[in-house]
């Protein structure tokens, strides 16, 4: 498995040129650029500026391990929900051109004015349109296992049921103690998923949460992607430096490497 970083939080006012210099410094292997950022890679780039976003990774020992967008698809109102798949689209695009491997999408909660089966029904439909899209442009489609009530694994487990496209992955968030099951356990709630895995985020590696049991099932199930640390900001660059080596350290002696 390899480590990086998700640029929410701890690189959010970097520009890539710092992002890049400061990942390869510390040994991380890619990054995820969260949108909104100070990297300023979005889809308002020209074919030119992509072209140079594509060329500076390439030069990098840092991948772009993929763009990290806030796209969803639980919105009842369909017109929202048209707008979400159309602008995940339009990401695709920008991903291919930088070399991005992936696209982080979400679902952000259940809207209590609809069904809950009906809305895990539509948001996996959804997944599967942009994923088959997205598979023509060689780009993958991730969808974070995130919100108040989508974050629960078992209705991510059946939004993926509907969302059957091989394209269509997920993106393991590392939510504690959402992740347990009734009986404090990781590793039945990861089964649901395990075959399924396209990114892994983690956050505070001190949190409580189990890493060393989660890193030892990502191997058994063969997982040799990404694990992207998506951890608070620590001020000014140097100190954030630092800060990733000893995070790098403590990833390596739970197993993450």
């Amino acid at each position: 498995m390899k480590l990086g970083i998700v640029t929410y939080n701890i690189a959010a006012n970097w520009d890539l040129d710092t992002i890049l210099r400061v990942g390869a410094e510390v040994g991380l292997a890619g990054v995820e650029l969260r949108t909104g950022h100070a990297h300023g890679v979005e889809v308002g780039l020209d074919d030119r500026a992509r072209a140079e976003v594509r060329a500076k990774f390439a030069d990098s020992p840092v991948a772009l391990a993929g763009l990290g967008s806030t796209f969803e698809y639980h919105a009842a109102d369909p017109a929202e929900l048209r707008r979400n798949i159309e602008g995940t689209k339009a990401y695709v695009r920008l991903a291919a051109a930088v070399g991005a491997q992936g696209v982080k999408v979400r679902p952000n909660g259940l809207p209590k004015e609809v069904p809950e089966e009906k809305t895990l029904e539509q948001i996996g439909r959804a997944l599967n349109e942009v994923a088959a899209d997205a598979a023509g442009c060689g780009v993958e489609i991730r969808i974070e296992v995130h919100g108040r009530d989508t974050c629960h694994v078992p209705r991510m487990a059946q939004i993926m049921t509907v969302a059957d496209h091989p394209n269509a992955k997920v993106c393991w968030n590392s939510n504690f103690p959402a992740d347990l099951d009734a009986d404090g356990r990781l590793a039945p709630h990861f089964a649901l998923l395990a075959k399924r895995i396209g990114l892994v985020h983690i956050n505070r590696l001190h949190c409580g949460y189990p890493y060393r049991e989660l890193f030892a099932l990502l191997r058994e199930s063969g997982y040799q992607g990404f694990c992207l640390a998506e951890i608070p900001a620590a001020g000014e660059v140097e100190p954030a430096s630092e800060l990733l080596r000893y995070y790098r350290a403590h990833f390596a002696a739970l197993g993450g490497e």
